[in-house]
């Protein structure tokens, strides 16, 4: 590698969001770099992403993003405009199921679809035992875990509110989704490096120059986009700019799960994807007759947050496996507890309020699309656009701080104001203030 090579935008980071990033400035004619530090695009955390489609948010901007974002995955061959030799991602637009949380949905939510568009139905609990055979419609909150000397009390009464919406499903892959992602972006010319660490942040003047890597080598770019998902903060004090951010990242570990489904059910073939804030779960169907199992994160759940994230238990708990598959069970009763645990554990990357960060900073050239908090894969495409169109209009001159940019969606039409995701925002009171958003 020649020392000083010099391109037009860098990015740190190859999961789903930076490779789109990448995508997308190279769209817009942009000489780029995705850079990272692990050996293939999607290796990191997006590989162990629940991979989610779903539109129900807590505010406007994430519920109109979320909505945005169902027609890049819809069309996804299209958007890309190139092959991978991997083959596509796949979409299974299965339907999402919504219950549990009177409040919630009634109040928040459904207002936000109606204004927005998306479609959806009241199911009285007749459909939805019908929907999803054996599945118990007791009210069993609030969340507990399974230690908790009430986890087994009767229910409280029945659930109230249940909501389907047919725009919500799974990505099958998600490393292949990023695979897919980096191919087209270097069919428009970008270009990707794995195995290579950022040791530094280049500035001069109040200007950023560039990035220095592990081995010595330096960058040129006059644009750098950290995009280093729970890397994020670390970053960010590399560049010098986390102390004038009002809103900040951290890393979070967390523990999906995966079990077997109850035989009556066939959720690999009629299953939804299920948002339970009566026992703070959700699930989705898994590939080999599973069902994917996470946490909503209920208070009661203890987070564990991460200093380095370079080091942290990889290993599942016995507790918070226990408290996952026991809470699904109570909400069908006929899954069977297996003896043995499965499943991932990774890192969120999560703001103070859970709503990402796609911005600029104080430092002249230095973007974010950072805060993604294990909601954001499906989000990707669109906060690639945004955060092209930003990043060419603060380099024009636009000053972003004084007058947020707002960006027309290629497909919705809805107008994004990109200011909802401004670093020196308040604490968005709005947010659902867990991986929900």
């Amino acid at each position: 590698m020649a020392e000083n090579e010099r391109f037009d935008a860098i990015i740190i980071g190859a999961g789903i969001i930076g490779a789109n990033v990448g995508f997308e400035l190279s769209k817009a004619g942009y000489r780029t770099l995705n850079i990272d530090k692990l050996p293939a695009a999607g290796y990191g955390s997006t590989a162990n992403t629940c991979a989610i489609i779903r539109c129900h948010y807590s505010t406007w901007a994430g519920v109109a993003m979320a909505y945005e974002s169902l027609f890049y995955w819809r069309n996804w061959g299209d958007y890309l405009e190139a092959d991978d030799e991997r083959g596509l991602a796949r979409y299974i637009e299965c339907g999402g199921v919504y219950m549990g949380n009177e409040e919630r949905y009634t109040d928040k939510v459904l207002p936000l679809f109606d204004e927005i568009g998306v479609p959806y139905e009241i199911w009285s609990t007749d459909t939805l035992q019908e929907r999803i055979p054996g599945i118990d419609i007791g009210r069993h909150s609030p969340p507990k875990r399974a230690d908790d000397e009430h986890f087994f009390d009767e229910p409280t009464g029945q659930l109230q509110s249940v909501v389907y919406s047919s725009a919500a499903g799974y990505i099958t892959d998600p490393q292949l989704a990023t695979h897919n992602l980096q191919r087209a972006a270097e069919a428009k010319g970008g270009e990707f490096r794995f195995n290579t660490a950022v040791a530094g942040i280049g500035t001069e003047g109040g200007r950023l120059t560039g990035v220095e890597l592990a081995d010595g080598t330096y960058i040129e770019a006059p644009i750098v986009v950290n995009v280093a998902g729970p890397h994020s903060f670390v970053i960010n004090q590399m560049a010098g700019v986390a102390d004038a951010m009002n809103i900040k990242t951290r890393a979070l570990r967390h523990e999906v799960h995966h079990v077997p489904q109850p035989d009556r059910l066939d959720f690999e073939k009629d299953g939804f994807m299920v948002g339970d804030d009566d026992i703070g779960t959700y699930f989705r169907p898994e590939v080999g007759g599973n069902l994917l199992i996470g946490s909503q994160d209920p208070e009661c759940d203890p987070q564990e947050w991460i200093e380095d994230p370079d080091e942290f238990d990889r290993e599942l708990t016995d507790d918070q496996w226990r408290t996952q598959v026991f809470r699904l069970a109570r909400r069908l009763p006929e899954l069977g507890i297996p003896n043995t645990k499965k499943g991932i554990v990774d890192l969120y990357d999560v703001s103070d309020d859970w709503i990402p960060i796609y911005d600029r900073t104080d430092l002249d050239g230095f973007y974010l699309a950072i805060g993604t908090s294990g909601n954001q894969f499906k989000n990707a495409s669109v906060a690639g656009y945004c955060m092209a169109e930003l990043i060419q209009r603060v380099e024009a001159g636009h000053d972003h701080d004084a007058d947020p940019v707002k960006v027309t969606q290629r497909y919705s039409g809805l107008e994004l104001d990109m200011g909802a995701y401004s670093r020196n925002r308040a604490i968005n009171r709005d947010s659902s203030f867990s991986v929900l958003g």
